[in-house]
């Protein structure tokens, strides 16, 4: 008799990763509800004052002057939130990269290739659409990289206040998505958004970093298990690595990722090896996490959302200026294409499928959700236009308008969705039980 000959299985493109894996990124996304439930607050206040009375104070605030000239150190405060602040929020990205390729989930191929092809969708599609709504203006088409950022922050105090309870596949996918396409945006400002590029500071920040490097590494126990050692060992050879890639002429940021990368993943020999807890990458993004979600992020969007509408004709003109209506078809529409589509196709050439609990509207939701683009495109929107200028207020205008649609859609999605939620999150948590994993927030905490 002949033999049918056997079908391989088909494989999760989301699954829900290991159970550590899925409680490291809900510890995470409960810091990001809060930070980005003040993100919004701070938002709120920017542009209520910038259109109060009150608003030459608020500008006059925005842009005071303070710091050293000689060392091109005198910014503005709201420079200083965009290149300084955000530095602390790209050095948890830093780190969060590095220890998902490392010893996260993403270290397999199998894993990773879902996320990373949805993220690099969610970044050409939109900056794709961009360009074809203002294909006639060379000076709009700098912007073409505005819509390409998802706000992790944002989009979890989205899921916070319709009270969504998403599975783990979920999460871990949306997480995973965001860090990956803040690795696509540093680098995007990294190599577009460079201008006078000089030499020299960039040759002499290497040396501080490699200085922290080896300390980060050769010390990795010290550090973790004495917190005030980082402050005054490791911080200080930090800012003169941010203060040298600064006068380089490279974006600022870009230097609190090069750190992040620089922090070791597995837990040293001497604290018992890689199975015997956090190693100090997630030891500081357990410690520093709470700084950039409740202070950095929140303080630039205070001095960044802040835009002077100028009434009704203002609104109007501001929305339907062409930098406005690609910013927002991109990220309400090409977001959600770009992400879904790139994920439809993924299972096709790979003969993968969702996870059990999952279904194709689940992965709609997120991308819709994932068009939320608020801090990193607000930071791009200045990088391109110049702060305060004409195209950069229309393209703030643009970047909230489109985070509100996106979050309004993404919860009529997800609120549908939500009773599903609630049973799959009760299967997961009986599958914990019976697994037995412990908490690795729980053990003594030293890498």
């Amino acid at each position: 008799m002949s033999q049918t000959p056997s079908v391989p299985p088909r494989s999760a493109v989301l699954g829900r990763g290991t159970y550590g894996e899925a409680l490291r990124i809900g510890e995470i996304l409960r810091k990001e509800t809060v930070g980005g439930i003040l993100l919004v607050a701070a938002a709120v206040i920017a542009l209520v004052w910038a259109n109060s009375p009150a608003s030459e104070s608020y500008f006059a605030l925005r842009d005071l002057r303070v710091g050293y000239a000689p060392w091109h150190l005198e910014l503005s405060l709201g420079a200083w939130a965009a290149d300084g602040l955000l530095a602390i929020f790209f050095f948890l990205v830093g780190l969060e990269l590095k220890r998902e390729f490392v010893a996260g989930d993403l270290r397999s191929f199998s894993r990773s290739v879902v996320p990373i092809a949805a993220a690099v969708g969610g970044v050409a599609v939109p900056a794709v659409i961009y360009a074809l709504v203002n294909l006639g203006n060379p000076e709009a088409l700098r912007g073409w990289a505005i819509p390409t950022a998802t706000d992790i922050a944002f989009a979890v105090a989205v899921l916070a206040i319709i009270g969504s309870h998403l599975p783990s596949a979920l999460r871990i996918f949306l997480l995973t998505l965001a860090v990956v396409d803040d690795l696509i945006a540093i680098t995007i400002i990294a190599v577009f958004y460079t201008s006078d590029l000089s030499a020299a500071p960039l040759l002499l920040a290497l040396l501080p970093l490699a200085v922290f490097t080896f300390l980060a590494q050769r010390y990795r126990r010290f550090f973790g298990i004495r917190p005030w050692a980082a402050w005054y060992i490791l911080l200080p050879l930090g800012l003169i690595t941010w203060a040298l890639v600064h006068a380089s002429g490279i974006h600022a940021t870009v230097a609190g990722v090069l750190l992040g990368f620089a922090i070791p993943v597995i837990r040293s020999q001497a604290s018992g090896g890689p199975s015997a807890g956090p190693g100090l990458s997630e030891v500081f993004e357990h410690r520093f996490r709470p700084i950039s979600a409740g202070f950095a992020v929140p303080v630039f969007a205070f001095f960044s959302a802040g835009v002077a509408i100028g009434g009704w004709d203002g609104l109007v003109s501001a929305v339907t200026d062409p930098v406005a209506v690609g910013i927002v078809v991109a990220l309400v529409v090409g977001k959600p294409v770009g992400i879904l589509g790139t994920t439809w196709l993924v299972t096709k050439l790979t003969r993968a499928s969702l996870d059990r609990s999952l279904k194709w509207i689940d992965v709609f939701g997120m991308s819709l959700l994932a068009g939320i683009g608020f801090t990193v495109s607000l930071l791009v929107a200045e990088l391109s236009f110049g702060l305060g200028s004409i195209h950069d207020d229309h393209a703030k205008v643009g970047i909230l308008t489109a985070s509100l649609l996106a979050a309004l859609l993404a919860s009529s999605v997800l609120v549908l969705r939500n009773r599903h939620y609630r049973i799959v999150e009760a299967e997961e948590a009986v599958d914990a039980d019976q697994d037995g994993v412990p908490d690795v927030y729980e053990q003594d905490g030293r890498p």
